[in-house]
C-alpha cells in the first residue's frame, strides 16, 4: 500500500491481539463493542499528531508556565451509521468536549453502491477537524459519499478511520480524495462476490447492535 501516502496502516501488537478477538465469531456482543472502542481510542492517538495547538498559560503549585492545548470546540466525530456508532466513545476517551454530527449511509443490496438518507452536522463543522469513523471499509462507497458530503459543507481537514479495510475500499478513497488521510488499523485480503471484506468480521452493525 506504499503506491498511497495518505493511508496510514497500523502495525501495533496490542491492536492485533484486540483484532483477533474481534473476528472470532463467538466474540459477544458486549466484549465486541468494548474492543471497537479500545482499538478506535488506539488509533485516535496516533491520528492526531498533527493536529493544530494553542497556547496557554497555565499556573502550577509552583509558577505560571507557557503550555499548549487542542483548542476548544475544534474537533468533531462523524459516524458513518450505523456501525460508526461504535466508534465515537473510542474518539471520545481523547476528546470528551468533540461535538457529534451523523451521516446515515446504506448500500443497495443489488448494486453495492451507497445511498444517503441522513445527514446532521454541528454547527461550525467547517472549521472544525472531523473524525469520519465506519469500523468497515470495503468497496469504499461509503467512505467515498461521506467524505463528499462534508467537503460539500465546507470541511477542509477531514481524517478518516476504520478498523478493518479492504485494499479495493483504499484504493477507491485515494483515488476520489487523495487530499484525505486514511487510518486503518488493519489491511484484509479482498473483498468477496457480496462486497465482504475476508477474512473480515462479518457484519459490524450486527456484532455492535446485536442484530441480524
Amino acid at each position: 500500500m506504499t503506491n498511497f501516502p495518505n493511508v496510514f496502516i497500523f502495525d501495533h501488537p496490542l491492536i492485533k491481539h484486540k483484532v483477533s478477538i474481534l473476528r472470532d465469531k463467538n466474540t459477544s456482543m458486549k466484549e465486541f463493542r468494548e474492543l471497537v472502542e479500545e482499538i478506535t481510542t488506539i488509533m485516535t492517538y496516533e491520528s492526531m499528531k498533527d493536529v493544530e495547538l494553542v497556547p496557554v498559560e497555565v499556573e502550577t503549585p509552583l509558577e505560571k508556565t507557557l503550555q499548549y492545548r487542542v483548542a476548544d470546540d475544534s474537533v468533531a466525530i462523524v459516524p458513518i451509521l450505523r456501525a460508526g456508532l461504535g466508534m465515537v466513545n473510542g474518539v471520545h476517551r481523547v476528546f470528551p468536549t468533540a461535538k457529534v454530527g451523523h451521516i446515515g449511509m446504506y448500500r443497495d443490496e443489488e448494486t453495492l453502491e451507497p445511498q444517503e438518507y441522513y445527514c446532521k452536522l454541528p454547527d461550525g463543522i467547517a472549521d472544525k477537524t472531523v473524525f469520519l469513523v465506519d469500523p468497515m471499509l470495503a468497496t469504499g462507497g461509503s467512505a467515498c459519499d461521506a467524505i463528499a458530503a462534508l467537503k460539500a459543507r465546507g470541511c477542509k481537514k477531514i481524517k478518516f478511520m476504520a478498523i478493518i479495510a479492504a485494499p479495493e475500499g483504499i484504493e477507491k478513497l485515494y483515488h476520489e480524495h487523495p487530499d484525505v488521510p486514511v487510518y486503518v488499523s488493519t489491511l484484509d485480503r479482498c473483498l468477496n462476490e457480496n462486497g465482504y471484506i475476508l477474512p473480515g468480521l462479518g457484519d459490524a452493525g450486527d456484532r455492535l447492535f446485536g442484530t441480524k
